[in-house]
């Protein structure tokens, strides 16, 4: 039996456990290269100070040395491991002045580097990385970059050799004041009480001070939870956000709730949700969960029952006025009595505040087989407690099992059973576990936190092999024809013909070929060596590596070759030749697995590269309205049992599913941390049929829509709660199938230096740029990415489906759709209207529609004529004045998706069915006659746009390649003219003179075009050589 005095002991001891471990951070500097001089005598005698925790040391001195080499490790204690991710590691370099004749009193600053620590690796997964030097301020000079491997481990010492950082820790802390969503830490001046309460509010606030709330450490007035591990159950997303965000120096000030009026463009428009206050009742106390209504909830915890009367198979009954559910079969511990069963289950049944104060609570206990009744227990709800986090969980206790007044017979009830009740909102922590009033299939509703897996780019270079069995009845003069195959799981890739050398009769590829490899590494490579000389291949060997010996790097360093034997080849030996390859999995890249305009985060797959965060993006699903019915219960009547997917960065969440409900309502909430605000977030309804499918069957989840929203769209500590248009593209056309409500706050400083600069990075990580990947080799480790994606989350429970997946990474965006191609058009279209609307505007002064206007621009052309030092700024000024003209326009509201701009409102029902046509087409001969000659007219349509711009481009080079003589005389002579005009005539004069002509009146124009133009248009193109 587990009492409370026990568990506090078991808390006791964790704790303990915990104050026996520090961690130890290890900076080895190996190396430096092409540092600068400033020694005085073209050298320097460098040496590191590295600065962590506020703990400092040094290397030693390396005498008169541009590239030293050090390979000494610096230990560092990490005083607060939880919040280690947020130090600051600052490596320095110098050159020690005692070693040369450098002037100054100080060292002179060769560079530094600074890192955090996120970009700290565990023990054994550590790498050496190159960081380039950077300044210290304006005026450094600096060059040269440093290489260091960082590192971390966890280290168990008795109690009495803990480090004084450890021994601060165990001591009482200060008080931490939650005030308005934020977390801030004052001084410890008060002490602790003798109870331990875990929160108490100030005696008596000021008038016009905020409400706040003082929660004493321990516990922690909040945990954060990220990088969650694949199948994590959620436990508050938004309760950690604060804590982060005051890490990040976020912008004080109060948050505020704006109201605004909905707009009425139109029902595929988002519209704005008027806020209102949650529950109607000043809380003492902050929800965690800001952007979602609270939701009152039922808790019950049964634990397990004792000294039951004889039963074979006990169950829990839970009854209220209005909802009534049964528990899981009991299960019995070894060498327990069978009279002590256990279920360890949690109820969350919704309540409101009515059903509070008048409902009953009944609690019984039924034998399975025979249905007999052997006990129950009676709650009053009003006397039920309320526990809203960060509230420690309430413990269970004993209660006495009753029996009914008209059933006294003896034996039949006795015992007792273990349990708790509480009432909170779907903020507690059982609630992502409990079995929950509106999802009750709890193996396919329940909500979950998901972590896409860890992707590597492997690449294999192919060099050459040698001491093939290559078959020696060819045909004179036929040289073999032999390439290599690899094949990765369910990718595969093959090299060109290779080249053979006469002398050593080996041959020569030089070929790269890159696949897709995920964690665990458990697969294996299989390279096969074949002749394709004759019509059925012949296998020449083959080789098997393991994912797990090939060496994994972060930069471009030089990975050496090796060689292999080759096995099972058609000689019949055991030994068939050997291959020469180069192998290393590429951690400096970005696996895409996202089309490239819609991708949610761009970090390589290397931790130690990763930046830190700079912010923290919230999300609050708080429901949907008018949803159309996706499947049928019963005569006559429509249900849809929505969920919500939603994904961001390596990170996936997914709500509860809602049962039998066309309104659904989540109010769940959740976090991620932006490292780039660049990105987008993908929010996606589907409908839930794997809760009905068997064991055996896969029943695919209906799309009902998806919402796209850009990070860098959302301005800074700002609460956006809109409605988003559910639309979903048919073969029938476009369909409305309900409406989204979400709330979105993008949490982070506020134009601080970090922030900004992130918009003068590059947006992919170096190894995009050093070794660039080809368009359609993306496209096809894109797709190998996706598959690997969905096959990784298919395999939690409950499982996210591979159709899902497909439609949140939009995996098929890069299919021929003539609706998207109009699209495409249409937005070159609108692009370039700012140029066609600037030479309207230019032909209308021109023309003197509007004399006043004209004459402006005439005296504003000779005033900057006269003065061509304000051309520039001027240009300048006015950029900046459309900029503030515009400002009144600007989106009020986070955009979602444009059936306008999308071209599926009116789109033909022919060009719809080609766009949801299979890969290859599964139409008739004749359907597929009929789109193949309307893609020919388009493309028709398109070579003669490219033809034009050829012939433009080709008549400019005919001025001066003599193509045509006369013309070209006559172009020279004009030039030789001009060239005498420029020379003799001031500039500004000639200015004014073009500038007054290009502005002339109309009744000294001629119609006709001008004779320069017809002279362009005479000019002789390479159009008549064309075949």
């Amino acid at each position: 039996m587990t009492t409370p005095l026990n568990l506090q002991q078991q808390q006791h001891q964790q704790l303990q456990q915990a104050a026996r471990t520090v961690r130890r951070v290890v900076v080895e500097v190996v190396d430096a290269r092409n540092l600068l001089p400033k020694d005085g005598q073209g050298s320097s005698s460098p040496y590191v100070v590295a600065d962590f925790d506020g703990q400092r040391k040094r290397t030693t001195t390396r005498f008169k040395e541009l590239n030293p080499v050090w390979n000494e490790p610096m230990e560092f204690i990490v005083s607060d491991p939880e919040n280690m991710e947020f130090e600051e590691l600052e490596v320095e370099v110098y050159n020690d002045r005692k070693f040369g004749n450098a002037s100054g009193k100080k060292n002179h600053f060769l560079g530094r580097v600074k890192l955090y620590g996120t970009q700290f690796a565990r023990r054994g997964e550590e790498g050496l990385v190159y960081f380039t030097l950077e300044k210290k301020s304006v005026f450094s000079w600096v060059r040269g970059e440093i290489g260091l491997k960082i590192y971390y481990y966890d280290e168990l010492l008795p109690e009495d050799d803990r480090p004084p950082q450890e021994q601060e820790r165990g001591r009482p802390h200060g008080v931490t004041i939650v005030e308005e969503g934020r977390v801030f830490e004052g001084p410890g001046t008060m002490e602790p009480p003798q109870m331990h309460p875990h929160c108490m509010p100030f005696p008596e606030p000021q008038p016009h001070s905020p409400r706040v709330v003082v929660v004493e450490s321990p516990p922690p007035v909040v945990h954060v939870h990220h990088d969650l591990p694949p199948g994590t159950e959620i436990g508050g997303g938004g309760a950690g956000a604060a804590a982060e965000v005051r890490r990040m120096q976020a912008v004080k000030g109060e948050r505020m709730r704006i109201l605004k009026k909905p707009n009425g463009a139109g029902d595929y428009s988002p519209k704005v949700i008027p806020t209102k206050q949650h529950g109607g009742v000043e809380s003492e106390r902050v929800h965690p969960y800001d952007l979602v209504e609270p939701m009152q909830y039922l808790y019950v915890r049964i634990v397990k029952a004792r000294g039951l009367a004889p039963s074979e198979g006990p169950y829990v009954k839970v009854r209220t006025s209005s909802h009534y559910v049964k528990s899981k079969p009991a299960s019995y511990r070894p060498n327990e009595p069978n009279d002590s069963p256990e279920w360890n289950q949690v109820f969350a049944l919704s309540c409101n505040k009515t059903d509070a104060n008048t409902a009953t609570l009944e609690i019984s206990v039924w034998d399975s087989p025979s249905e007999n009744f052997l006990g129950g227990v009676c709650f009053d709800l009003s006397d039920v407690p309320v526990r809203d986090p960060p509230d420690s969980p309430l413990a269970p206790q004993w209660y006495r099992l009753d029996g009914v007044a008209a059933d006294q017979i003896p034996g039949r009830v006795s015992g007792d059973i273990q349990l708790s009740v509480w009432i909170g909102t779907q903020s507690d922590d059982a609630f992502a576990e409990a079995w929950i009033s509106d999802a009750p299939y709890v193996a396919h509703t329940r909500s979950k936190v998901y972590q896409s897996p860890k992707l590597w780019y492997l690449r294999v270079t192919v060099i050459e092999a040698q001491d093939l069995s290559i078959a020696p009845n060819l045909p004179p003069l036929t040289a073999p024809e032999v390439r290599v195959k690899v094949q990765l799981g369910f990718q595969s890739g093959r090299t060109r013909r290779g080249s053979m050398n006469h002398h050593s009769l080996s041959f020569h590829w030089n070929e790269d070929l890159l696949f897709v490899a995920g964690e665990p590494l458990e697969d294996s490579m299989i390279l096969l060596v074949e002749d394709r000389t004759s019509k059925e291949p012949a296998l020449l060997g083959h080789v098997v590596i393991p994912l797990t010996s090939i060496e994994q790097r972060i930069d471009e360093r030089h990975v050496p070759a090796k060689w292999f034997p080759l096995e099972g080849g058609g000689g019949g030996g055991s030994y068939c030749g050997r291959v020469h390859l180069r192998l290393c999995l590429e951690g400096g890249y970005h696996v895409l697995d996202e089309a490239a305009h819609v991708c949610s985060d761009f970090r390589p797959t290397a931790k130690q590269l990763w930046k830190p965060p700079i912010g923290i993006l919230e999300l609050g699903i708080l429901g949907a309205r008018g949803l159309l019915p996706m499947k049928t219960k019963g005569p006559g009547k429509g249900s849809t049992d929505a969920y919500c997917v939603a994904k961001y960065g390596k990170k996936w969440v997914r709500t509860r599913t809602v049962t039998d409900s066309l309104d659904p309502r989540w109010n769940e909430q959740y976090t991620w941390q932006v490292y780039d605000p660049c990105t987008v977030l993908t929010i996606g309804v589907f409908d839930n049929w794997r809760m009905f499918a068997d064991v055996a069957e896969d029943k695919p989840d209906c799309r009902i829509g998806k919402v796209r929203i850009r990070v860098s769209t959302l301005e800074s500590n700002r609460i956006y709660t809109n409605s988003y248009p559910l639309l979903v593209l048919t073969r029938s056309g476009l369909k409305k199938m309900g409406e989204i409500e979400l709330a979105v706050r993008f949490a982070c400083p506020s134009l601080l230096p970090d922030t900004c600069a992130v918009y003068g990075q590059p947006l992919l990580p170096r190894m995009h740029y050093l070794r660039p990947l080809g368009v359609a080799q993306q496209e096809a480790l894109r797709g190998a990415a996706t598959k690997m994606v969905a096959q990784w989350l298919a395999r939690s429970e409950p499982p996210l489906g591979h159709e899902v997946v497909r439609y949140m990474l939009d995996a098929d965006s890069h299919a021929w759709s003539m609706r998207k191609s109009k699209a495409n058009w249409f937005r070159i279209v609108a692009v370039l209207a700012w140029a066609v609307g600037l030479a309207k505007w230019l032909d209308d002064i021109r023309r003197w529609r509007n004399p006043i206007t004209t004459v402006l621009l005439h005296v504003l052309y000779l005033v900057l004529v006269w003065y061509p030092d304000l051309v520039v700024p001027t240009g300048f000024l006015y950029v900046v004045l459309i900029g503030i003209w515009y400002y009144r326009f600007r989106p009020k509201i986070p955009a979602g998706m444009d059936t306008r701009l999308s071209q599926s409102e009116a789109v033909d029902p022919d060009e719809l069915d080609e766009e949801f046509d299979t890969m290859p087409s599964s139409k008739p001969a004749e359907v597929i006659r009929v789109r193949y000659d309307r893609l020919r007219m388009l493309a028709a349509r398109v070579q003669t746009v490219l033809g034009d711009f050829a012939t433009q481009g080709e008549r400019v080079q005919a001025l001066v390649s003599w193509r045509d003589p006369r013309a070209t005389k006559l172009f020279i002579g004009v030039c030789l003219v001009i060239t005498i005009i420029l020379y003799t005539v001031p500039p500004k004069m000639v200015a004014v003179a073009l500038g007054f002509y290009f502005l002339r009146h109309p009744m000294f124009r001629d119609p006709m075009p001008p004779a320069s133009l017809n002279f362009f248009r005479r000019l002789p193109s390479l159009s008549d050589r064309l075949m």
